[in-house]
């Protein structure tokens, strides 16, 4: 493989366009676009000089790829993301990965038997703060972790309106997949699929035919119960909001975009930085500084990985692969059937008493 490697951004909308510009811009890519609407196609080739085409099959067929970056409505991931793996080229996909969670795990594997760079674009996970509140987890900061409260808020559906594909839930998979898809990415990265998920409710505001308000609690056998809350017709923020606190036996842990705020009962060995008491650390000192930089850290690093992976001429370990995206499918997939039927999903595993009453926190009491 040469230095720079041949790319099609595939999707020219919002988020489209925007890694058009990242990809674009970096050193070590040969950029194609591609979009079926024909405006927008027109429009640009009268701006830029890059090959764009309309048809995806057209892109595949002629264009010798190493990669491609889909960025189009979420029902269209699925084939388009097989399409591309079954040419041997590697795959970047936009979030959430496949509103269909069998199409996830059967993706997944594929990349992984052809040994493909294969990545979703859950950027959280290139945030510092979030980053650090991984670390800190992973570290027993502290201790064991009893409650969590997952959020994302902000102004997407405020009024009654014509429906776009992110609304239609056959396209985009409304609230669930656009916004609780990012907090919950975030729980599976920090304690994994979850064992059980009960209480869901998919509420509607303003919407007809999907969702704008997501509800429900999930539960791990050997971690603990978090609280889900995410709602896309809250005008009370400016924009999207996410956050996740958690409560343990050691203190509690707090992240956003911008920080992370611990508070430790006591001291934990080895956790430099964080004595007894409160801890503030800002998202802007967490970050490590990444050196292709166009829109935002994270969504700089992520792309950076991805191209550098592919450069490599290797598959190698990302941040958020198709694997962990799967889990989030899941995971949303879960909430579904539980809203859907009012039947709880999942079994908690049985324990000994004694195990049970140490889980609670009343061992030894």
């Amino acid at each position: 493989m040469s230095d720079k490697i041949k790319i099609a951004v595939v999707g020219l909308g919002k988020m489209g366009l925007s890694h058009f510009s990242m990809v674009n811009a970096h050193p070590k890519t040969d950029t194609i676009a591609c979009d079926g609407a024909g405006f927008m196609v027109d429009l640009l080739s009268k701006n830029i000089t890059n090959p764009i085409y309309k048809s995806y099959d057209d892109l595949l067929a002629k264009e010798d790829l190493d990669a491609v970056l889909i960025a189009t409505p979420s029902r269209l991931h699925a084939p388009m993301v097989e399409a591309a793996l079954s040419k041997g080229i590697n795959v970047f996909c936009e979030k959430p990965f496949c509103l269909d969670w069998a199409d996830s795990q059967r993706l997944t594997d594929l990349a992984a038997s052809k040994g493909l760079v294969a990545q979703v674009g859950y950027h959280y996970r290139y945030v510092g703060a979030f980053a650090e509140m991984k670390r800190l987890i992973d570290a027993g900061a502290i201790g064991r972790i009893t409650h969590v409260l997952a959020e994302a808020y902000g102004p997407v559906v405020l009024r009654p309106k014509r429906a776009t594909w992110r609304t239609d839930k056959a396209e985009g998979g409304g609230c669930l997949y656009d916004y609780a898809a990012h907090p919950l990415n975030l729980l599976n990265w920090f304690f994994g699929t979850p064992d059980q998920v009960i209480g869901s409710h998919l509420g509607q505001v303003f919407s007809e035919g999907t969702d704008d308000e997501v509800f429900s609690t999930l539960r791990w056998d050997d971690g603990p119960t978090a609280q889900l809350s995410v709602n896309w017709s809250d005008e009370s923020h400016r924009k999207m909001s996410t956050k996740i606190s958690l409560i343990g036996t050691n203190g509690r842990l707090y992240a956003d975009r911008q920080e992370c705020q611990v508070y430790l009962r006591k001291p934990v060995d080895g956790l430099d930085g964080y004595g007894a008491g409160w801890t503030v650390k800002y998202t802007t000192e967490l970050t490590e500084e990444c050196w292709f930089y166009l829109r935002g850290e994270e969504y700089s690093a992520q792309l950076a990985d991805f191209i550098e992976a592919v450069a490599a001429g290797k598959s190698q370990a990302l941040q958020n692969d198709f694997a962990s995206a799967a889990q989030t499918d899941k995971t949303m997939a879960m909430i579904i059937e539980n809203a859907t039927t009012g039947l709880n999903v999942g079994e908690a595993r049985a324990m000994a008493p004694a195990q049970a009453a140490k889980k609670r926190g009343w061992f030894g009491r």
